[in-house]
């Protein structure tokens, strides 16, 4: 059985996995809903994977919102729950089903901005070996 360590690189591996192709999208021509949904999922499984880490249970949901906050009560003042990171939400669900949905370049830089933002506040908190990249950390994290 896996432990908590375990279980936060495996988040934080594919977290990287969609950090990666959000930020290739946006440096191209898109499309930019499909950058946006990567960035929505970066954030949530930075954020499941914190969870997982500190042995917290967190509900199967995309609402960032109601994770964040399960966050902020395991480590407080972490101060996830903020309305950026909550307006990520959307790009989970609505994004993929509303078919007049349609974020822009600059909405998914600033989509974007907020995953990476989460990323870097999760991994301040984190062991160095369960970092990404790390010696320690899974092959073909980056």
């Amino acid at each position: 059985m896996k432990g908590p360590a375990d279980l936060a690189k495996g988040w934080f591996a594919k977290a990287e996995s969609d950090l990666a192709g959000a930020r290739a999208l946006l440096a191209g021509p898109g499309p930019y809903d499909t950058a946006c949904f990567h960035c929505q999922q970066a954030a949530e499984k930075y954020i499941k994977g914190f969870l997982a880490w500190r042995g917290h249970p967190f509900p199967f949901t995309h609402d960032l919102d109601e994770l964040a906050r399960l966050c902020d009560l395991a480590e407080p003042g972490l101060n996830l729950h903020q309305p950026d990171v909550a307006s990520l939400t959307d790009y989970a669900v609505k994004l993929r089903y509303d078919n007049e949905f349609w974020p822009s370049q600059e909405d998914t830089a600033e989509a974007l901005a907020v995953a990476q933002r989460i990323r870097a506040t999760i991994l301040a908190l984190l062991d160095p070996s369960l970092r990404p990249g790390s010696a320690e950390s899974e092959p073909g994290v980056m």
